[in-house]
């Protein structure tokens, strides 16, 4: 995440972003998104992005967001740009007749590979299984974590219990399956498309047994990084492991936006 870094293109509906198209997206935060890395024109996951649109904007506004339109507007915000960070967000502000998609476009970006450090915080996301705006209390935590020296926050409940990171999914290694933690949390992109191809199993995973794990990961839509430190707790960075799971995301299509 670069929240200082400028935007480059914003478009609402295939147009550019003026005064008042803005006026929504500034004052509401009753609206969903999706993140996504473009190369050469084409995304990991695609379908699964517009399955993800569809579904939210049928959950939150009663009727569903038509892939197709999502393509046609992301082509025409991305121009004669081939590598980009690119956004879709939908509001649906009572009285229109249709959903309004806005399009962010800004250099591509790449989560580094250096081993994260995770500090845990007590927050779990309202609604986790949607990819909502409104997000103060991951950002929240996130800022707190990065101000005690930590790359990223890890939430749990009030039980302990392991739920994602503020910006990220997590995994475990205990030596013979990937961990996804089984709890409210976002199945982001990058997991679902590693979670089948990889020897996965989800089972709870609570601060307490964070000692029983030899390694861990995290994964959000600019790729995946090793976990060498949760709290005071140490992760060895496996090497045989990152190159597995490495494997696996590299050897996933592309799809054309």
């Amino acid at each position: 995440m670069a929240p200082t870094e400028a935007i480059e293109v914003i478009e609402v509906n295939g147009e550019p972003a003026t005064q008042a198209a803005l006026r929504v997206p500034a004052l509401s935060a009753y609206g969903h998104f999706t993140a996504m890395q473009i190369r050469g024109g084409r995304v990991r996951g695609r379908d699964l992005h517009l399955a993800r649109l569809d579904a939210a904007t049928r959950e939150l506004f009663g009727e569903g967001l038509d892939g197709e339109r999502v393509r046609e507007l992301l082509r025409h915000a991305l121009g004669d740009v081939s590598d980009a960070s690119a956004r879709v967000y939908v509001h649906w502000p009572q009285g229109d007749k249709e959903a309004r998609v806005m399009i962010t476009v800004r250099p591509p970006q790449t989560k580094a590979d250096r081993p994260h450090s995770l500090m845990s915080v007590p927050f779990a996301r309202e609604v986790p299984h949607i990819k909502h705006l409104g997000g103060f209390g991951q950002l929240y935590y996130l800022r707190q974590a990065e101000r005690a020296g930590y790359d990223e926050a890890l939430l749990t409940d009030s039980g302990g219990l392991v739920t994602e990171g503020a910006i990220t999914n997590i995994a475990f290694w205990d030596g013979t399956s990937v961990v996804w933690p089984e709890a409210p949390s976002l199945r982001g992109i990058t997991m679902a498309l590693l979670e089948p191809r990889l020897p996965s199993v989800r089972r709870p995973v609570t601060l307490a047994d964070l000692p029983s794990y030899t390694s861990a990961f995290i994964t959000n839509s600019q790729g995946l990084a090793p976990v060498d430190r949760i709290d005071e707790v140490e992760f060895t960075v496996d090497a045989e492991l990152m190159g597995t799971v490495t494997a696996a995301y590299e050897a996933v299509e592309w799809d054309v936006i």
